[in-house]
């Protein structure tokens, strides 16, 4: 199956989806949107990482930002922070360059190392879009995190992959339903922006069972 152009959602979107998937809804399908100093800081360093005008060339190492990205089989499109081109007898051409090279994706991140796995699944989406454009094979990418300056070896094996290919077909799911899901209240709640949007509390309806034992408790200590 391939999607269409128009039906593309965004790659980053993974990212909000695997942290809360009504953030994401919200986000994506209802277009709200509301700013913190995290989100303001990482937007500061995707700048710097996304300025497409900037190629570097190391020896055999092609260094290339912000490149556009996208894949029909997934029907995702949007840009890698950083591409970098690794010279080898193995690898692909790329227009304008002698030689053959092995694309590894590099995405910046603003903080430390996630306990869960979004991060993960973002690059591992990037890698699958290059795959897909350049028709090659690409087994490992990297996270760079600002806070504590060094690169995280991401293993891409099948089992990475097929999350990755599974929460994109829910994502367009939802997407083409129009459906923002209910709230999962954790501790995550306190670190999102759209927290006074999204009013985690007031989404978490008592059941109807509760209710009624709450009410009969009442009456009973009355009596």
């Amino acid at each position: 199956m391939e999607y269409k152009e128009d039906d593309f959602l965004l790659l980053s979107g993974i990212q909000h989806f695997a942290f809360c998937k009504r953030q994401w809804a919200l986000i994506h399908i209802e277009q709200q949107w509301q700013e913190n100093l995290r989100t303001i800081e990482g937007e500061i360093l995707h700048e710097k990482t996304h300025d497409n005008t900037i190629k570097e060339k190391r020896g055999d190492l092609i260094v290339s930002r912000g490149m556009g990205i996208f894949s029909r089989s997934l029907g995702i499109t949007g840009a890698c922070d950083v591409v970098e081109l690794h010279r080898a007898s193995d690898g692909v051409k790329i227009f304008g360059r002698d030689g053959t090279y092995k694309p590894v994706p590099v995405e910046y991140k603003r903080g430390k190392p996630k306990e869960d796995e979004s991060d993960a699944l973002q690059l591992c989406a990037q890698a699958l879009c290059l795959e897909e454009m350049l028709l090659c094979e690409i087994p490992e990418a990297f996270l760079f995190y600002g806070e504590t300056k060094r690169r995280l070896k991401i293993i891409l094996d099948d089992d990475l992959r097929g999350r990755v290919k599974t929460i994109f077909k829910e994502m367009h799911d939802l997407y083409d339903r129009r459906h923002t899901p209910k709230v999962k209240i954790s501790k995550a709640c306190k670190a999102c922006s759209l927290t006074e949007i999204c009013m985690p509390k007031l989404c978490k309806n008592p059941s109807v069972i509760g209710y009624i034992k709450k009410n009969l408790l009442e009456v009973e200590m009355e009596e």
